[in-house]
């Protein structure tokens, strides 16, 4: 799917924003696209390197169907090459092994699974989703016609015309904003900022459920003003109802000596998105509780240890028991309040 011939033989592909033009008998820079005989065709159709019923805070959604599970799924490769990255593994096995395979697995046998596993929705996660896309298409055509949600975990760099296609069955999205300067994503992960700006907004645009992530990394996107930058984007651009989660980064794959990302910063960051006005800032991978703050009272709304919500006080409207402000997201009473 989303591809066309040119000359000579090749031909181009517009899934992601890379639009590869690829010469006959040669791949894509995701590495699971191959030009053969002067078509287009995926390598990684239904071969399933990772599968796994995961809390939906895990992806991490904080405000979709919390204390749900989604039934998490992935296909070998990348269309990205983060020198950080925490599933370099099976993200990069394509590149550095010249292996697609995982174990075939139809749609049917996805659905089927997730919903023999009581998850609320089906989450394209672990590597790029978006290389995947055929996959994914067909699963949550499939997912929907059973009242599964699905979900991208995704670094955003898909098309337009991936989402226009795409939209009317994704129901949410975290997306990972890696920075805010486009040297940097060239540097260190082989791609451009702006796309997964326009994906964003356009994901926004489309009503689909939105939450975006940073990790922050010592020395690479931790400075105040690149930080305040990312902020007042999620806020103005995407709307302050947008939940920030904030990550600490560990040492992974080609950064070995990467520091571990300081309480302090992490502590600095969460202020600079609520000072750009953002109602839901979360800091990620660290020991201790978050919640959901009310918006218009502050009362704790959604209280989470790790992966786990320990305690739902968002009424059945959606709203704060004590103010009556509305709380963002999806399904966020979801069953699981606490009387």
């Amino acid at each position: 799917m989303l591809w066309e011939r040119i000359e000579e033989g090749r031909v181009q592909c517009k899934l992601c924003a890379h639009r590869c033009i690829i010469g006959e008998g040669r791949l894509g820079v995701c590495q699971v696209r191959l030009n053969h005989e002067g078509a287009l065709y995926t390598e990684v159709y239904g071969e399933v390197i990772a599968e796994h019923a995961d809390p939906v805070e895990k992806k991490p959604l904080y405000h979709f169907y919390p204390g749900s599970l989604a039934y998490s799924v992935a296909t070998p490769g990348c269309n990205f090459r983060c020198r950080w990255c925490q599933n370099a593994d099976i993200s990069q096995m394509p590149r550095e092994q010249s292996i697609t395979r995982g174990v075939q697995t139809s749609p049917e046998q996805i659905v089927a699974r997730a919903a023999a596993a009581r998850c609320r929705s089906i989450a394209y996660t672990y590597t790029e989703p978006t290389i995947f896309f055929e996959y994914t298409y067909d699963i949550a055509r499939l997912a929907h016609e059973q009242g599964l949600a699905n979900v991208y975990v995704t670094n955003g760099y898909m098309t337009a015309e991936m989402l226009d296609l795409f939209h009317p069955y994704l129901d949410a999205s975290n997306v990972d904003l890696k920075a805010f300067r486009d040297e940097t994503y060239r540097q260190y992960v082989g791609a451009r900022l702006q796309p997964v700006l326009d994906s964003l907004k356009q994901m926004k645009d489309l009503g689909i459920w939105l939450e975006v992530t940073t990790l922050i990394l010592p020395e690479v996107n931790d400075s105040v003003a690149e930080l305040t930058d990312i902020a007042h984007f999620v806020a103005d651009e995407l709307g302050p109802e947008t939940p920030w989660h904030i990550s600490r980064s560990m040492p992974a794959y080609r950064m070995p000596d990467l520091p571990v990302t300081s309480a302090s910063t992490l502590e600095q960051a969460r202020q600079i998105g609520e000072s750009a006005g953002l109602h839901y800032v979360y800091v990620g991978n660290i020991p201790g509780e978050t919640s959901t703050p009310c918006p218009g009272c502050g009362t704790h709304l959604v209280r989470r240890a790790g992966h786990r919500v320990l305690d739902n006080w968002v009424t059945a409207a959606g709203g704060c028991p004590v103010c009556g402000t509305a709380v963002a997201g999806v399904g966020m009473a979801s069953g699981h309040s606490r009387a």
